[in-house]
């Protein structure tokens, strides 16, 4: 579900919560709760938007966590045990907070920063300079990566599925951006590619894209560094796979999906 992003929360909505201790996500009963711990100080409390039909706020706690109901996790095994719904709620939360957190002065003349009118953005009342959250980073998922085809990441152990016909291949690829690169200029190439859909992802300023294409034959052959091995695999046989709350498990669900329609 998108966000809305008033500029003030809607009072007959109810609250969900990202509290923040350090690295640390605070979660009740697996899932962002309705309000902040009971007796903690906290700072940096800011209304998000409104997501799933509740307004998100975000803190970080001060001082020492008290025992209480609840567990406190890191960012990655907190976005796996809550529901898929909430992810990018938290993820959200989670890149605003580390830029708020890495922009507090300016890099030009190095004045305190002060908030923009949206309360996002952050400008220099010295310079004139104005800051917003970082464009997302490129990690390199490889060039498009070709029944279905998976391989493994050195440095990030998600398989990325892709999937082919008798004559004509069909290959998905998950990937990401940064300023200066372009959608149309990160070298794959494809007959009919597609924009499937994306995903904000926050370690710590990432968009995930994922496309379809068709691909008119060659060998599977994974770029070193980038992949680590592929290969091919019948959408009914295929290997472990990649945790839900990220985009190539979407990207496998979405693509299998689309095979058994045409084998419909």
């Amino acid at each position: 579900m998108p966000f809305e992003l008033p500029q003030q929360p809607a009072p007959e909505l109810p609250a969900r919560w990202c509290v923040f201790n350090g690295g640390l996500l605070w979660l009740q009963n697996q899932q962002l709760p309705p309000h902040p711990p009971a007796g903690c100080a906290l700072t940096g409390q800011r209304f998000l938007g409104i997501h799933e039909g509740s307004n998100l706020f975000m803190a970080d706690l001060v001082g020492e966590a008290p025992p209480q109901a609840g567990e406190w996790l890191p960012l990655r095994p907190a976005l796996m045990a809550m529901p898929a719904a909430q992810v990018q709620a938290a993820a959200r939360a989670a890149q605003l907070r580390q830029f708020f957190h890495s922009h507090r002065f300016c890099g030009h003349c190095a004045t305190p920063l002060a908030v923009n009118s949206d309360q996002l953005g952050r400008h220099c009342p010295s310079c004139g300079q104005v800051y917003y959250p970082a464009s997302p980073r490129h990690d390199g998922a490889g060039p498009p990566r070709p029944r279905i085809a998976a391989g493994p990441q050195p440095t990030f152990h998600a398989r990325h599925v892709q999937r082919a016909g008798r004559l004509r291949r069909t290959r998905r690829n998950a990937g990401r951006v940064r300023a200066p690169r372009n959608l149309g200029g990160s070298g794959h190439h494809g007959e009919n590619l597609r924009y499937a859909f994306s995903q904000s992802w926050p370690f710590p300023h990432s968009l995930m894209l994922a496309f379809t294409a068709e691909y008119d034959g060659g060998d599977i052959r994974p770029q070193e560094g980038e992949i680590e091995d592929a290969g091919w695999f019948d959408i009914d046989a295929l290997p472990m796979l990649p945790t839900p709350i990220s985009i190539a498990h979407h990207l496998i669900a979405h693509g299998r999906e689309l095979i058994r329609n045409q084998q419909a």
